[in-house]
């Protein structure tokens, strides 16, 4: 099999990524995209994403053996579980549960605790008002419990780890590692949340996928 080559950075977006192809153990060669210097608006990079968005993938033996171009992370995920048969599960209930989950990361986590770190974390000079962090503290909490709640009684979000807890663990990890926030939220406050990151960062394939293109 060639490699699927990776264009990613080692954001919570790009980690879902890069911590699938490790766990599926897909051959990938990783290309870093470094977004602070705008690698992500070059020529090259838009043929393969036109949103100009990280991460993105091409696979060069995709459906019928050609050359495939994919973005989205969450597209990536079903496409790389697709393709590997593993991490989705067959039975369609469960099935359908993990792509309720991907979702819910897609739509609501994502968006929302990015919302909150750059209020938070990185526009404090360029916005004073206190209502964006107020506004995204109070709905990152809201998600936080919901995910508690999931994890209520079970280990992965779904009956075993899934493309669902990909793309979310990386999310709530960032909370703390990339925005600093662990005593704003009371990340301890979630028990279940907290177990379910300590066993996703025991994984040697997440840990390995968790620094790829750092």
């Amino acid at each position: 099999m060639r490699p699927i080559e990776l264009y990613s950075l080692a954001t919570p977006n790009g980690q879902k990524v890069s911590i699938a192809l490790e766990e599926m153990g897909l051959p990938y060669t990783p290309h870093k995209i470094d977004i602070m210097v705008g690698d992500q608006f070059t020529p090259e990079f838009i043929a393969i994403n036109p949103n100009s968005k990280i991460p993105a993938i091409i696979d060069p033996e995709g459906p019928g053996g050609q050359h495939h171009a994919v973005m989205e992370s969450g597209a990536i995920l079903l496409y790389l579980a697709e393709k590997s048969g593993q991490f989705m599960p067959i039975d369609p209930i469960l099935r359908s549960e993990t792509l309720q989950w991907l979702f819910f990361q897609v739509g609501g986590i994502g968006p929302m605790f990015g919302q909150f770190g750059h209020f938070y974390r990185y526009a404090g000079e360029a916005c004073t008002h206190p209502y964006p962090v107020e506004r995204y503290t109070k709905e990152v909490k809201r998600l936080l419990a919901v995910l508690e709640q999931r994890l209520k009684g079970r280990d992965w979000l779904i009956d075993d780890i899934s493309i669902a807890d990909f793309a979310t663990a990386p999310w709530v990890v960032c909370l703390d590692k990339f925005y600093g926030a662990a005593d704003n939220l009371g990340l301890q406050s979630y028990p279940n949340v907290q177990a379910w990151i300590t066993r996703f960062l025991a994984r040697p394939a997440v840990q390995l996928g968790m620094r790829v293109c750092a």
